[in-house]
């Protein structure tokens, strides 16, 4: 999963996705967050506590340069299994982000800005079905609860969202959505649905981070295999074409397959050498040499 984690946080760090992100979860849809108004921010939180240095990382951080209001950060936390003590993290992730505003500003002259922080759930086969809130992690007697302070986590189900948020989306996450939603409905992926309708010239801005990302969620590395050769011979770089280029492939490993029972049939029933039964059947030099390797020749 560290695998997984790791392209996930790299795809989702562009500006571009960050904000399409931001904007359809939490804006329906309004471009509200723009990717020039995003600055890096940095993952890991250091504080002290018992006389030692702690640090907290999260998965992707940005600040949001909102002039007219305040600067806000907004933060992705990204779960393929449900966490049970989840809010518990996030109160952690948020309470450290508030404490580094109080100690970069020693004066204390400034308010602090609000933190926002995003956990996208991208499980297919079930729903999130762990805690929410902060209450919900443990038993709280009804007489502590109006003292016990409760925090709510911003949890979205990625393979769960509607055709309309689906629709929504303008970077590359539409096509990690779309996987994730075609998966849960199905058990399946054959290309982008009608909802996100990608044509033939729909290019992927981000292309290596989203087949590799393809290749670690299915664990088939033909997707990234057939990115590359698409990548290298200067092709289009759409979803169609790299499963197009998948499809050949395994028309032609199918058409190889064939070729090499025939032979290995022809072999056994007449005593031929394996170049005389290619031979007989007409296969080309080319295709020869392919089989011979198959054959320990």
């Amino acid at each position: 999963m560290a695998e997984k984690d790791m392209t996930e946080k790299t795809l989702e760090a562009y500006n571009d996705v960050f904000a399409d992100i931001i904007n359809v979860l939490l804006f329906r849809g309004e471009r509200l967050v723009k990717e020039d108004d995003l600055e890096d921010e940095a993952p890991r939180s250091m504080y002290k506590a018992d006389g030692r240095l702690h640090e907290e990382e999260r998965d992707v951080a940005k600040r949001w340069k909102d002039c007219d209001v305040r600067i806000a950060l907004f933060g992705i936390e990204n779960q393929t299994s449900p966490e049970p003590n989840m809010p518990v993290r996030v109160i952690g992730y948020d309470g450290a982000a508030y404490r580094g505003q109080l100690l970069q500003d020693k004066r204390k002259t400034k308010r602090c800005c609000p933190v926002v922080t995003v956990v996208l759930y991208f499980g297919y086969d079930k729903h999130w079905d762990q805690p929410l809130t902060l209450h919900d992690c443990f038993q709280v007697p009804e007489e502590l609860k109006p003292y016990v302070n409760d925090y709510r986590i911003n949890l979205f189900e990625i393979a769960w969202l509607s055709d309309e948020q689906l629709s929504m989306f303008r970077s590359d996450f539409k096509y990690v959505a779309d996987y994730c939603i075609q998966l849960r409905k199905k058990n399946d992926y054959s290309g982008p649905s009608e909802t996100v309708a990608a044509p033939k010239e729909d290019t992927i801005s981000h292309y290596d981070e989203v087949f590799k990302l393809f290749t670690v969620m299915t664990g088939d590395a033909r997707f990234e295999e057939a990115a590359s050769e698409v990548r290298k011979e200067g092709g289009s770089r759409t979803v169609c074409e790299v499963l197009d280029r998948i499809e050949a492939r395994g028309e032609a490993r199918g058409h190889e397959n064939t070729l090499l029972v025939s032979v290995k049939n022809l072999m056994k029933s007449t005593k031929w050498t394996a170049e005389q039964a290619m031979d007989a059947l007409g296969i080309s030099a080319a295709e020869q040499e392919k089989l011979k390797a198959k054959l320990n020749l």
